[in-house]
């Protein structure tokens, strides 16, 4: 067993960085998890995480949001920094919503028969989180209320949005299943995969 650190932009995307980690069975464990709201955290403490990395393992998730591709998003926070070996710096394309999205079978579990159809290559939703929103005011009462914001409200996602999706990453989304419609899932995965039998 070897510790990782865990750097994310959100709740959620925490919640998706522990659940890919588990799939190492235990060869990667997060010691300590960096999480403070936002990209821009992630991005000021980018030199930070490049020297705990010649210590120790961490992975960075983050989304693309409306960046041209990961490699530009990539170049733009390291600049002429060397990402060390067991720095993993991945991007969901282009949220993490997408990667939830790519797992057909349980997010029909999640949101019910009503939502209609998933979308077969989520990477390529502009805004896969709007997305998820349409279909999720077709869901069972219960999640809808969660999920979807009151009339009204400032946020464009209901309260208990991140705290019922993390429950769902938690319980019921399939990373392998995912990976099958979600390319840069399927990079992750791979990357994770090839850290946990390295260290």
């Amino acid at each position: 067993m070897a510790w990782i650190a865990l750097a994310t932009e959100d709740e959620l995307s925490e919640a998706v960085g522990y659940r890919l980690l588990e799939e190492t069975m235990g060869r990667l464990e997060v010691n300590i998890p960096l999480r403070q709201g936002g990209f821009g955290y992630l991005k000021k403490r980018i030199g930070n995480f490049y020297q705990m990395a010649q210590y120790q393992s961490i992975l960075l998730l983050t989304d693309l949001d409306q960046i041209g591709c990961p490699s530009i998003l990539i170049d733009s926070w390291i600049q002429t920094l060397q990402i060390p070996e067991n720095f993993l710096f991945r991007v969901a394309v282009r949220e993490t919503e997408a990667w939830l999205l790519a797992d057909h079978d349980g997010m029909s579990v999640f949101l019910g028969a009503k939502v209609g159809s998933f979308p077969e290559n989520p990477d390529l939703l502009t805004d896969p989180k709007a997305a998820l929103l349409t279909m999720a005011k077709k869901a069972p009462r219960e999640i809808r209320h969660e999920m979807v914001a009151q009339k009204g409200a400032i946020a464009a996602q209901g309260v208990g949005y991140n705290a019922v999706l993390s429950q769902f990453i938690r319980e019921k989304w399939n990373p392998e299943r995912a990976s099958g419609r979600s390319e840069s899932l399927r990079r992750a995965r791979k990357r994770i995969k090839e850290l946990s039998e390295r260290i």
